[in-house]
């Protein structure tokens, strides 16, 4: 059983660590960090960063989209994790942002979607 995660903070972050917590007992569960870019974490705190590193290593697999930033790469990123998952598992309390762009995505395309701010 794979998870995808955008590595972003926030949910990203907790759903990441969550599913590294349930790979301790559960080997079959895998972790897919898929990173609009590499250089995603470049603003963020030294702490953020540490954390997003210890995932980074810690992940089954790493996808990065693109070497550097660009206008449309969190879209990109967005869309591969749709066009690569069953469900789509989310955190979404209004309508305008990369999360409900995903989610609209992940509907379109007939994906379950579990917003877990619903619940």
């Amino acid at each position: 059983m794979c998870f995808g995660s955008g590595g972003a903070i926030g949910f990203d972050t907790l759903a990441a660590q969550a599913v590294l917590k349930q790979r301790e007992t559960n080997p079959a569960v895998k972790l897919i960090m898929v990173l609009p870019c590499r250089e995603q974490d470049a603003k963020w705190s030294a702490s953020d960063k540490r954390e997003y590193k210890r995932l980074l290593d810690s992940a089954d697999k790493v996808v990065c989209l693109a070497e550097h930033y660009y206008d449309g790469c969190m879209a990109k990123r967005n869309l591969h994790l749709v066009e690569n998952s069953g469900v789509c598992v989310a955190y979404m309390k209004h309508g305008r942002s990369g999360t409900a762009q995903t989610v609209r995505l992940a509907r379109e395309r007939g994906l379950t979607v579990v917003n877990l701010a619903e619940n």
